[in-house]
């Protein structure tokens, strides 16, 4: 089973998460307070983080950004704010999925293990992809890396994973909806989360939205990415 970091300041949350992830064989660490988590992290890597986002310290959101400035363990949000501005913005900030507060300890256990399953490396080495090539745009979905005219790009992980599935179906147009279900992998998610992505990928890309050169946006259809000018 997996180690779980839990950052929780309250104490009765916080026993009820050990008695639930202890329960189904899971190693549990806890820390109440975002730089304690830091360090925790830092020192010992857990396979998971289970983050809540009111902690005394630091704001759980910054907790969040700081954690994907040093590792990329799979951070699980547990948080009481369920509008759909906040929920973006923690999954723009990396989350690997988040759980609205109350929730059972079934759905915690369900949601843990889903996201484990996606982060966990392959047994097998997957084979080696082809770069694409798209114009000057060269995309290596192997090395997961991204240069333009030679110069390598700075995207995040999710921004690479956008470019690299619109470059896979270059000139198609692709939903929204399609784009958070295939890459996302959540397609309940609001499309404006897809529109965040696109805007940071153009400024990455050197070009905007009225004058695009590779990401083109079809009015009530989707995006494209277009191979040939």
């Amino acid at each position: 089973m997996a180690s779980v970091l839990v950052v929780e300041d309250d104490a009765v949350i916080r026993a009820a998460l050990i008695e639930v992830l202890s329960g189904h064989g899971h190693a549990v660490k806890t820390a109440n307070q975002g730089f304690e988590a830091l360090r925790e992290i830092t020192q010992s890597p857990p396979d998971i983080v289970v983050l809540d986002l009111g902690l005394p310290d630091l704001d759980g959101l910054d907790v969040l950004r700081m954690i994907r400035g040093i590792s990329r363990v799979p951070v699980l949000v547990a948080t009481a704010r369920d509008d759909d501005t906040e929920i973006i913005r923690l999954l723009n900030a990396g989350a690997d999925d988040y759980m609205v507060k109350p929730f059972s300890g079934g759905q915690l256990v369900a949601r843990l293990g889903a996201v484990l399953r996606r982060s966990a490396p392959a047994d097998v080495p997957a084979p080696r992809q082809p770069v694409l090539h798209i114009g000057d745009l060269h995309i290596d979905p192997t090395a997961r890396t991204a240069h333009l005219a030679g110069r390598e790009l700075p995207l995040t992980r999710r921004e690479f994973d956008l470019l690299a599935y619109l470059a896979a179906h270059a000139d198609q147009v692709v939903s929204r909806r399609r784009i958070l279900t295939e890459v996302w992998q959540q397609p309940y998610l609001e499309e404006q989360t897809v529109d965040v992505h696109l805007s940071a990928l153009r400024r990455k890309l050197g070009e905007k939205a009225r004058q695009p050169r590779y990401l083109r946006t079809v009015r009530g259809i989707g995006i494209k990415l277009v191979g040939t000018p």
